[in-house]
C-alpha cells in the first residue's frame, strides 16, 4: 500500500514538472525569480557557473567612531571554486576579493548590490568585474552573481573588550554565476 501511494506521487510529480518545463529547468541564478538588486543588466549571458566552498574569516574588532562598541569584522574568503560536476576549476580569495581560475586568469570586482538571503546565510551579491589579469576563462567577465548561499555569517558568540583581536571562521557555500557580454 505504502509503495503505491508512493509510486502515485512520483508519477503526479513527474507530471507537474512535465506541465511547467520552465519551472523545473530553473536555476538559482534565473533573473526572474531573483531580486531586482542583484540582477545582472541585459546584454550578458552566464559564462561560467560554479559552487564556491570554503570559509569565511572574521575578527573582533571596535566599531569604527564608537571606541566603546565592537563588532565582528569580514576579514576574508578562502574557498575553492567548483563546476557542477564538483571538479575544482579555482579559487576565490581575499582581500581584494580575487576569483581566480586554475588557468591562472583572475578578476578582482567592485560590489554593486547586495540582497538578503534566508536567515544565516550572506547575502546575494552582484559585483562588477575589474578587467581579467591574465589570459583564460576570466578573460572577458563582467559580472559575478553570488547565489544560493548557504551559512558564512559572522560568528553568534559575543565580540567585546575581552576577546578583541580574536579570529573566528565560518563555514559557508555559494554558487558564483560569472556573465561576460553579449
Amino acid at each position: 500500500m505504502l509503495r503505491l501511494a508512493l509510486a502515485s506521487t512520483v508519477t503526479v510529480l513527474l507530471a507537474g514538472c512535465a506541465m511547467y518545463p520552465k519551472a523545473s529547468a530553473m536555476r538559482p541564478y534565473d533573473q526572474a525569480v531573483l531580486p531586482a538588486a542583484v540582477q545582472v543588466p541585459a546584454g550578458h549571458k552566464v559564462a561560467m557557473e560554479t559552487v564556491g566552498a570554503g570559509s569565511i574569516t572574521y575578527e573582533c574588532r571596535t566599531k569604527a567612531n564608537m571606541a566603546s562598541e565592537y563588532e565582528w569584522f569580514f576579514v576574508g574568503p578562502d574557498a575553492r571554486l567548483m563546476d557542477r560536476s564538483g571538479k575544482q576549476v579555482g579559487r576565490y580569495y581575499g582581500p581584494p576579493a580575487t576569483w581566480e581560475n586554475m588557468d591562472g586568469s583572475k578578476v578582482t570586482a567592485t560590489q554593486v548590490a547586495v540582497s538578503p538571503a534566508a536567515a544565516g546565510s550572506i547575502p546575494m551579491q552582484l559585483v562588477k568585474a575589474n578587467p581579467a589579469m591574465g589570459m583564460g576563462a576570466m578573460t572577458g567577465v563582467t559580472y559575478i552573481q553570488r547565489v544560493a548561499t548557504q551559512g558564512g555569517v559572522a560568528p553568534a558568540m559575543a565580540c567585546g573588550a575581552t576577546n578583541l583581536g580574536a579570529r573566528q571562521v565560518v563555514q559557508y557555500q555559494a554558487d558564483y554565476i560569472f556573465y561576460k557580454a553579449m
